[in-house]
């Protein structure tokens, strides 16, 4: 074996694990082809861009609200039964999408609601599937678990709207919903033979006060906290996607294929970057290699930003692309490895609002940065400022240097406060 490929033992030694992979796979696969599905519906019923971005907003919204306070229930019941009951809603949610895909003359704010409701199934059941990897692999498998469940969802992503969009010229929207429908019902397989995973410790207290007990974890451990600031760091700071149209006018003579292959070659990086993650995967020091892949993206982001070449443009999107897949996997597998698993549903929920909520920052930023700096300037402003803030955390973080990172100390108990 090729110790700098993508580590496979989790495959071979947990069943369990590949069977909740492929499922994910599959469901990943659905979910990407009804993104695509939903803005072309929307598109075709409104011709407005107003409501078409009012999907992003449809999906993201019940994320945020909701997170918090679904990661503090799954802190306080049986992980397993939560994830089937959210596949469950969602796989429901779908199946009202391709009834009224089949039958049509639904208003498009009904079709929002149902994507809303989507989302709010999925805010439950991320957190919930957040804790499976660390309780169904030894402790040295984590990170690998991690970046398998990395290299499915970004092959997903290039496969599923392509797919989409053959399938929705030869099928029709109601299909491709159906399709998605089916999809969460293999993810449901995957996750019915697992033992019931209720949490290990202290239960969760209920409503606020579990969310309170979340947020003075994540404010009190710095290592875990200085995760998320760097994952901050890297999307809030200098997320390029809305910049992509105006550097490519700027510097490349707004060549559509060459915008278009902008974010294939963020993907490819990803992808290649998370193939080849074997060796770091082992190494089991992921802060240090989160930081340095973090730095890795700024420092591309940067170069991007200076470069006219339209084909060192696109090598220097991809090693942007190659830090954050990797960057990711670190991060993950400190929130996973550091965090209580009492607390574990919810510091998840939390790291999912981060993903979320810091790229669609990330593009408020760089769209109002190029207002008076130019697209390239804006790219350049950001990387500088993902450095500047990814070395603060190393600095106020040494733990993030640890090799064997261990868990954080209990909660205070709610009948000592």
């Amino acid at each position: 074996m090729i110790p700098a490929l993508i580590d496979v033992r989790p495959l071979r030694t947990s069943p369990l694990f590949r069977r909740l992979l492929a499922g994910r796979a599959v469901s990943m696969l659905g979910g990407f082809m009804t993104m695509v599905t939903v803005m072309y519906q929307v598109w075709d019923m409104t011709r407005s861009s107003a409501w078409t971005g009012a999907v992003g907003l449809a999906q993201a919204l019940p994320l945020v609200v909701f997170g918090l306070f679904a990661g503090a229930w799954v802190d306080r019941a049986d992980r397993r039964r939560i994830f089937l009951t959210a596949t469950v809603g969602q796989a429901a949610c779908s199946v009202l999408l391709a009834v009224q895909g089949f039958t049509g003359h639904v208003p498009v704010a009904a079709v929002l609601a149902l994507v809303a409701a989507q989302s709010a199934f999925g805010a439950l059941g991320a957190p919930a599937a957040g804790v499976f990897v660390p309780r169904l692999l030894p402790k040295d498998q984590v990170a690998a678990g991690l970046a398998l469940n990395q290299i499915t969802g970004q092959s997903m992503m290039l496969l599923g709207p392509a797919l989409a969009g053959v399938l929705l010229g030869r099928l029709g929207i109601g299909a491709c919903y159906l399709l998605d429908a089916l999809s969460f019902g293999v993810a449901f397989y995957g996750a019915f033979g697992l033992p019931a995973l209720p949490p290990r410790g202290e239960p969760s207290r209920a409503g606020v006060h579990g969310v309170l007990d979340g947020l003075r974890f994540l404010a009190g451990h710095r290592v875990v906290r200085g995760a998320l600031i760097t994952d901050l760091a890297a999307t809030v700071l200098s997320f390029p996607v809305s910049l992509f149209p105006l550097v490519n006018a700027e510097r490349f003579g707004g060549d559509p294929r060459t915008l278009g292959l902008f974010l294939s070659a963020l993907a490819v990086g990803g992808v290649t970057a998370t193939a080849l993650s074997g060796t770091v995967t082992r190494l089991g020091r992921p802060g240090p290699v989160m930081l340095g892949a973090a730095a890795v993206w700024g420092c591309a982001l940067v170069l991007f930003g200076l470069t006219t070449d339209p084909w060192l443009g696109l090598a220097l999107l991809a090693v942007a692309g190659a830090g954050d897949a990797t960057s990711v996997v670190s991060r993950s597998t400190i929130v996973q490895t550091r965090t209580p698993d009492a607390l574990l549903g919810r510091v998840t929920a939390a790291e999912q609002i981060v993903g979320q909520a810091g790229p669609s920052l990330g593009n408020v930023r760089g769209g109002l940065v190029a207002g008076w700096a130019g697209g390239a300037g804006s790219l350049v402003a950001g990387g500088l400022l993902c450095l500047v803030a990814v070395g603060a955390v190393a600095v106020t973080a040494p733990e993030l240097r640890d090799r064997a990172p261990g868990l954080a100390p209990p909660p205070v108990s709610p009948g000592s406060q």
